[in-house]
């Protein structure tokens, strides 16, 4: 996922940056929650609407840069064009979120203007409940199409199957394995997941938002699936910061 290959092991987890392999183009109409968040103009990760002026990402997306350096794109196919822009007013990032393991790598950003409800911007709903082993979830963003590679500017779609947590944390045995906050997808043949500049972009099954992009070796190695943010594992501290 995070196309890092090379990154020593035992030391900062490789990062994924969001772009989609083995996918195909898609709108986002079908994806109406999708935004690009932007840095100084320029994408840098996807996020998800999950209310009228608030937006959920990954934490190392944001950590250690100002404010009033993001802002958001809303309601286009395109990172580069369309849609609408909202400035960034506060951020927040998880208060046990730990740069080197990845733990709770989630953070909040409300945004101004409020969005506008249409058939292309639209809140998701927060997954709950543990994701059955197995089921397909669909990852979507503007990142790189194949290990380092060059982003698409046309947001793309993946679908994957959730991994068990025994089986993927044997896979990262030597990077510490996974923690409670994590979940993991992939395919057994490899060749589908999310890459660079995917970072804190959409995971998701049933309509509902089961993860956020966040780690992983390489992009769609079978033996490395990606990981992501379990959602229902910091569903609680989401809603009760995005207020």
């Amino acid at each position: 996922v995070a196309c890092a290959a090379g990154v020593p092991l035992n030391t900062t987890r490789p990062r994924l940056d969001g772009r989609i392999v083995g996918g195909i183009t898609t709108t986002i109409d079908k994806h109406p929650h999708q935004v690009s968040l932007r840095y100084s103009g320029s994408h840098i990760c996807g996020g998800s609407i999950i209310s009228s002026n608030w937006v959920v990402t990954a934490a190392h997306c944001i950590i250690g840069s100002s404010v009033s350096s993001f802002s958001v794109r809303a309601g286009s196919t395109y990172s580069n064009s369309g849609g609408t822009i909202h400035s960034a007013t506060r951020i927040i990032v998880h208060g046990s979120y730990n740069d080197d393991t990845q733990d709770y790598d989630v953070a909040l950003v409300q945004v101004s203007p409020a969005f506008t409800s249409s058939t292309s911007v639209k809140s998701i709903a927060l997954e709950s409940s543990t994701v059955a082993v197995g089921t397909n979830v669909v990852v979507t963003g503007w990142g790189t199409t194949s290990e380092g590679g060059s982003d698409s500017t046309t947001l793309r779609e993946v679908t994957v199957q959730v991994v068990s947590d025994s089986s993927c944390s044997s896979s990262y045995a030597a990077d510490g394995g996974i923690t409670a906050r994590m979940i993991c997808a992939g395919t057994p043949s490899g060749g589908k997941d999310a890459c660079q500049d995917d970072s804190g972009g959409p995971l998701v099954a049933n309509s509902r938002l089961v993860g956020i992009v966040s780690w992983g070796k390489g992009c769609g190695r079978s033996e490395y699936p990606g990981v992501y943010t379990k959602v229902s594992a910091v569903r609680s501290w989401i809603v009760n910061n995005a207020t």
